[in-house]
């Protein structure tokens, strides 16, 4: 049995969407190559002397920024040669090459960031660097710092309606220019006195000037309606095979743990809708002495029995919520009915939402079986083995791209995949636990406690909206994530949460000369769980380079592997797996041909690539073995669930689960390791995916993101013991470190070499040969067998 568990979210009034899907393959994104390197003269002599070592950067760029690109990120590695390409520890973003007074003021690039830290000057270059150009956001993303501005009056350019941030430039006290359209502005009579200083006339200080992230408590002007109240509907699969997993329990226990710690205000309103074969509303008016079922057996008919006392609340009836969550799981406890009508349930959903929106979470252990949506399994056993999976991709019904607008949800056979509609498009999100039974996976339950309590905890937003404004010249094709596109530059998020990603295709429609920066901006309208219409505003900045050397220069390695998963899985659902895992290895042969070709001045042997890109091929070939692009092995739903995983994730998040991290723990010391509130955390080196690196007589650490295991010789459990040693101690500073770090629980997993999850561990060992597919060396041989044709 599995359980599903998915979010939706329910925006009133929400626009028809226009997907963001990819609008061409991937491979021919990557234009043929055109030699166009020219030497650059006027470098430092010592840099000259190691030209091939260090390809040049150009004038251009270096002058732009007071210190010169290290050459570091330039140094010629051949792969074939060098093993040791991993990092002490995480991998650090580049830094744009900016003045330092800009610099200084540039947006975290754990919130914004640009796959090219140097932007070209023009599309043809940019072809020629076979690079993709593109961002990736984590805009609602908890910040222990965010300055939050109250104003009657939000300044913003006349002309793009850019928010005023600390990359425009003031001509003089009174006027501004925009840095995105270069429209000059009028400052404000307001803008001249900064709260923060109380002094006036120096608004070049003031906070929207000085942070690259920043939020307005909006004005009445940014609102259609007045802010509604937060809303919670909970619709839940009562049947038998729900009932069977024990998840009812879970979820009604940890709801009455999480009940005062929901997001929202005295208005805050609560529901429930439960479904089998018919649907179950639930009457929960103040002054009522017990809750009150409501049973609708007219599935094809549904309307709502009682309107207006569905949706309550929650202080007022909270002692009848309470009554509700206590009662549920015994309610259905000898239940032998085994329909599911998920269908007429969330079109029950939608009609109590309409008027306000809201969240709604939908757990479903099975597929519809009748009403409207019923569906049957699409999963055939050759589709586990071959590339013919685009067929289970897209929606079979059009009721789930209907409910889309409004539903986030978690489900079970995502091979069918009304939740994966639904979550896309109303920006929600997808949680999947196969094999869930409460007695038979005790680390599934607990994974399903955690995810729970910090989904119904954590900040949420409504009615949102997401505008991306770049620098004139510039324009967005593609979106990625879990939204509705209202317009070319706009996404409708029903409701936006601190743990979604999303990502940005960009290109070059016009020539950026004589500009030596670009900018974009991404602002997020939401209304917060207190009721306030807010604004969180950030701003990128970045150079404008006309040399190919720079483009390589600033090339963010870990920024290009989110784009291309994201673009894969669009690719896999428009065409083919086999074509997404065939433009994957070419946006590999293609980058490394180009610098071959257009960087590199004297020809070397081997298979090169600059330093700041030797992780490329190692990060093509882990999304290659992952369970959303590998060939064999696996049910097709851990496949979809899989794609949806990189199509939300936020960056650092996605890279834990394509390229796990390894270490060795057994030998942890105090060398190197951080002292955090008086807390020594150990730091050991990453390992190497690849058997080489294990030792029997040793224990090691494999961090999925969401899964991690531990291989010793430890008995098999889900905990680790706790020992009266330095060791043990270590051990579990190190694992607790690494689960703060993070907002979803990580299962933890202790294996020994008899372990059926051995076989799970093993598959994440990258670098190693497996069945289908080709050893981490051997693709190195295959890039260069295609780069020297």
């Amino acid at each position: 049995m599995c359980c599903v568990c998915v979010c939706v979210c329910v925006c009133a009034g929400v626009f028809p969407a226009l997907p963001g899907q990819m609008q061409r393959p991937l491979a021919s994104s990557y234009p043929s190559l055109q030699p166009v390197y020219q030497n650059v003269s006027g470098m430092q002599t010592q840099m000259q002397m190691q030209t091939q070592l260090y390809p040049q950067l150009s004038p251009s760029l270096a002058s732009l920024s007071l210190q010169s690109q290290p050459p570091e990120a330039l140094r010629v590695i051949n792969l074939l040669q060098e093993r040791s390409l991993l990092p002490a520890g995480s991998v650090p973003p580049p830094v744009p090459c900016l003045p330092q007074d800009l610099q200084k003021l540039s947006c975290s690039p754990e919130v914004f960031r640009c796959t090219l830290t140097s932007i070209p000057q023009t599309q043809s270059l940019l072809n020629k660097a076979k690079l993709p150009l593109g961002l990736l956001l984590h805009p609602f993303k908890d910040l222990s710092q965010l300055p939050v501005v109250t104003s009657s009056n939000i300044v913003r350019c006349r002309s793009c309606r850019t928010y005023i941030n600390p990359f425009v430039t003031f001509l003089d006290a009174r006027r501004w220019k925009c840095n995105l359209c270069h429209r000059v502005n009028d400052v404000p009579e307001e803008f001249m006195y900064n709260p923060v200083s109380r002094l006036y006339g120096a608004p070049h200080k003031r906070p929207e000037v000085q942070n690259a992230t920043i939020e307005f408590i909006a004005p009445s002007e940014y609102m259609l309606r007045p802010p509604q109240p937060a809303v919670y509907l909970f619709i839940l699969d009562v049947s038998h095979n729900a009932v069977e997993t024990g998840y009812l329990d879970v979820f009604c226990q940890t709801l009455l743990e999480s009940l005062d710690s929901l997001p929202g205000d005295t208005r805050t309103k609560i529901g429930f809708i439960t479904f089998d074969s018919t649907i179950h509303f639930y009457n929960l008016q103040e002054g009522l002495s017990q809750p009150q079922m409501l049973i609708v057996s007219d599935i094809d008919d549904v309307f709502l029995p009682t309107p207006d006392s569905l949706l309550v609340n929650l202080s007022e009836s909270k002692e009848l919520v309470q009554d509700l969550l206590a009662s549920l799981p015994q309610m259905f406890g000898q239940t032998m009915e085994t329909q599911s009508a998920l269908g007429p349930a969330l079109q029950a959903a939608f009609k109590l939402l309409s008027p306000t929106g809201g969240r709604m979470s939908v757990f479903q252990t099975q597929l519809p079986t009748i009403g409207i949506g019923a569906l049957k399994p699409r999963e055939e056993p050759s589709h586990r083995a071959n590339a013919k999976v685009t067929f289970c991709l897209v929606p079979i019904t059009d009721l789930f791209s209907l409910c889309g607008l409004c539903l986030w949800k978690l489900t079970i056979d995502l091979s069918s995949p009304p939740e994966g509609c639904i979550s896309r498009y109303s920006a929600g999100s997808v949680y999947f636990y196969p094999s869930y039974h409460k007695q038979h996976s005790p680390p599934q339950t607990e994974r399903l406690q955690k995810d729970l309590k910090r989904y119904l905890t954590r900040k949420i937003g409504f009615e949102a909206v997401m505008r991306i404004r770049c620098t004139k010249g510039l324009s967005i094709h593609t979106f990625h994530g879990n939204f509705f596109v209202r317009s070319t530059d706009l996404l409708s998020l029903a409701n936006v949460n601190p743990d979604a990603g999303f990502a940005v295709q960009m290109s070059i429609e016009e020539n950026l000369l004589d500009l030596q920066t670009v900018s974009f901006q991404a602002a997020l309208l939401y209304t917060s769980s207190k009721g306030e219409r807010r604004i969180r505003v950030h701003t990128l900045c970045l150079p404008v380079v006309t040399s190919l050397s720079d483009i390589f220069a600033g090339a963010d390695v870990q920024a290009i592997t989110a784009l291309l998963a994201s673009m894969a899985v669009d690719r896999c659902v428009t065409a083919s797996l086999s074509d997404a895992r065939d433009s994957l290895i070419n946006a590999a042969i293609d980058t490394l041909a180009s610098y071959r070709s257009s960087v590199l001045t004297v020809p070397q042997p081997g298979l090169l690539t600059p330093a700041c890109l030797r992780l490329l091929p190692l990060y093509i070939l882990a999304l290659l073995k992952h369970k959303a692009f590998r060939t064999s092995g696996g049910r097709l739903d851990e496949r979809v669930f899989a794609m949806f995983q990189l199509k939300q994730q936020p960056l650092a998040f996605l890279l834990m689960m394509v390229h796990p991290g390894l270490y060795r723990v057994d030998q942890l010391t105090d060398e190197g390791a951080l002292n955090i509130n008086d807390r020594m955390i150990p730091q050991p080196r990453a390992l190497q995916l690849s058997v080489e690196k294990l030792s029997r007589d040793a224990a090691f650490l494999m961090d999925c993101g969401t899964i991690w295991s531990v291989t010793c010789g430890f008995s098999s459990q889900i905990q680790l013991p706790e020992l009266d040693t330095a060791q043990s101690s270590r051990l579990r500073a190190f694992v607790d470190w690494l689960r703060e770090r993070r907002p979803f629980h990580a299962v933890l997993h202790v294996i020994r070499d008899e372990s059926p999850l051995k076989t799970e561990f093993m598959q994440n060992m990258i670098e190693d040969l497996s069945e289908s597919a080709l050893s981490y060396y051997e693709f190195l041989l295959h890039l260069q067998q295609q780069i020297s044709k």
